[in-house]
């Protein structure tokens, strides 16, 4: 049996005199709760930044959380080699873990805004951050066992019964709360207080008596440079963010908002020819141009309302400009608009400019808009619909890549009434001609006759889509009635769409549908646009 005297300090007296053994033990494991949370919302934070720069979250996911565990076993091998005092030790590896942990996202951020670089930054800081996590657990082990001795089993049992619940904290406490409230680079930087804070209760509250004070001070003048490094980097991080993400745009940034699903961006430009450009980007990728996005609009609406149009649903399209066109038609009775996102509704219901674009369209006392996801929705929804628009973001994550799924379809097809027509935007033919054929596998392939066609939209360049229904083939055509009215589409141009050339005809790409289990999509959009 270990004798007491085994841990207490040469001088004779206890290290936590102040609370004795059990009160230290329990401040131990709170660190331990605290630095697990905090090293989880380092590895979401990472995951969630890359997502928003980049989309393909699966691959910003498995590179993140493949590094880090990777990293954190090398860590805990480097903890070995670890001599001399542990909690000095431990004091140094917090302090390094919360500039480290703080200040990722920030760094990760200006290297992707300024350098253009991403990947190999997000590598690094990965296993930086995992090699300094997996010193922590075997450190803490020895600091636990040094307040009372005991089996090796019992103080992993709960040492470890600490970690994951700390980290089921910390998994909660970012998408719930740091997330909204404080945005990713604020969220990491708080994270990172908590690290050198746990530093602060180890050496002055838990331990404090049998740090020397030669080191005692140099860990205090950490702790104080490390705080005021994350407080600079606080009180700056506004600036610096509205710096950096203006780097990513060519044009002003006009409007900004993050909200639970994206990051919305407008920007504005007067262009040569004296007109003004307004561009709305979700996640960094286009979703419209004001000069030309006309022709995507016109494209994608009047061909779905070829046959009947008494009551239409639009799936996506919150800023309102396919909205818009459909509501050209004084006989369409009812539309329907399922928009995920509330800030892209309220911004273009409340931004003047967006106003101008879609025409007040929300007015309309024929239009019932609907907040929710479009796949969940058109699983409960009873009725069925004479036309449906489908303007979804394309598909660079595994949230947008269901809404191409080939049970999507099905969910469309179910929902239009007879002899209605679906049109669905597609793409680019060009620079994706896999994604594009993948889309109309996929329509197909949930029982719909396809018919696809494409246009030019110079802000896009060649953009494509596939009109479908269930009954017979669609018929792609614009109301001669309506065509005077339209600013590109009559019907000479539609029958020109639907001729592809060879090059990007169907026939020359072997591709297969996409499904909720295997969506395909992804790598066919992935290496599309990577090869541009």
């Amino acid at each position: 049996m270990t004798k007491p005297t085994a841990w207490i300090t040469a001088a004779g007296t206890s290290p936590w005199r102040r609370f004795g053994p059990r009160a230290a033990r329990t401040a131990l494991l709170a660190v331990v709760f605290v630095v697990a949370g905090c090293g989880l919302v380092y590895e979401l934070a990472l995951i969630s930044l890359g997502s928003f720069l980049l989309g393909s979250s699966i691959q910003q996911t498995s590179i993140v959380i493949g590094v880090m565990v990777c990293a954190m076993g090398a860590g805990s091998l480097v903890a070995k080699r670890v001599r001399g005092d542990a909690v000095v030790a431990f004091a140094l590896v917090e302090l390094a873990l919360g500039l480290a942990g703080g200040l990722s996202v920030l760094g990760l951020y200006a290297a992707f805004a300024w350098l253009a670089l991403y990947t190999v930054p997000l590598v690094a800081a990965s296993a930086l951050l995992g090699l300094l996590i997996g010193v922590e657990l075997p450190l803490l082990m020895r600091l636990l066992q040094r307040i009372r001795p005991q089996e090796a089993g019992d103080a992993t049992a709960d040492l470890f019964a600490a970690d994951y619940l700390g980290a089921l904290v910390g998994g909660l406490a970012f998408p719930f709360l740091l997330l909204p409230r404080l945005g990713q680079i604020q969220g990491a930087l708080a994270a990172g207080v908590l690290n050198v804070v746990c530093a602060a209760v180890i050496v002055a509250v838990v331990f404090g008596r049998s740090v020397s004070r030669r080191a005692g001070a140099v860990l205090a003048l950490g702790l104080v440079g490390a705080l005021g490094a994350l407080g600079v980097a606080s009180v700056t991080a506004g600036r610096f963010e509205i710096s950096a993400r203006q780097a990513l745009f060519d044009d002003p940034i006009t409007t900004h908002v993050r909200s639970r699903y994206q990051d919305i961006v407008i920007t504005e430009a007067v262009r040569f020819n004296g007109r003004t450009d307004l561009r709305l980007f979700l996640n960094g990728d286009l979703q419209f141009a004001s000069l030309d996005e006309y022709r995507y609009h016109e494209a994608l609406v009047h061909p779905a309302l070829a046959r009947h149009r008494a009551e239409v649903l639009v799936l996506g399209g919150g800023d309102g400009l396919a909205l818009r066109e459909v509501l050209r038609y004084p006989d369409v009775e009812q539309v329907t608009l399922v928009e995920l996102d509330p800030e892209v509704l309220r911004l273009a219901r409340d931004d003047e400019r967006l106003q101008a674009l879609n025409e007040r369209a929300f007015d309309d006392p024929r239009v019932t808009v609907v907040a929710s996801d479009a796949f969940s929705w058109l699983r409960e929804v009873p009725r069925r619909f004479d036309a449906v628009v489908v303007d979804m973001p394309d598909a660079d994550d595994v949230a947008t890549a269901k809404l191409y799924s080939v049970e999507f379809y099905a969910l469309v097809a179910n929902a239009l009434a007879p002899e209605g027509q679906v049109v669905v935007q597609g793409g680019s033919p060009f620079f994706a001609p896999e994604a594009f054929w993948c889309i109309e596998a996929s329509m197909r392939e949930a029982g719909l006759l396809t018919v696809p066609f494409h246009v030019d939209v110079p802000s896009f360049g060649d953009w494509g889509f596939v009109a479908g229904a269930a009954d017979g083939a669609p018929r792609i055509d614009v109301d001669p009635a309506m065509a005077p009215r339209l600013q590109f589409l009559d019907r000479a141009v539609l029958s020109a769409a639907t001729v592809f050339p060879a090059d990007r005809q169907g026939s020359a790409f072997a591709v297969a549908p996409s499904t909720l289990v295997e969506p395909r999509i992804l790598d066919y959009a992935y290496r599309g646009w990577q090869g541009e």
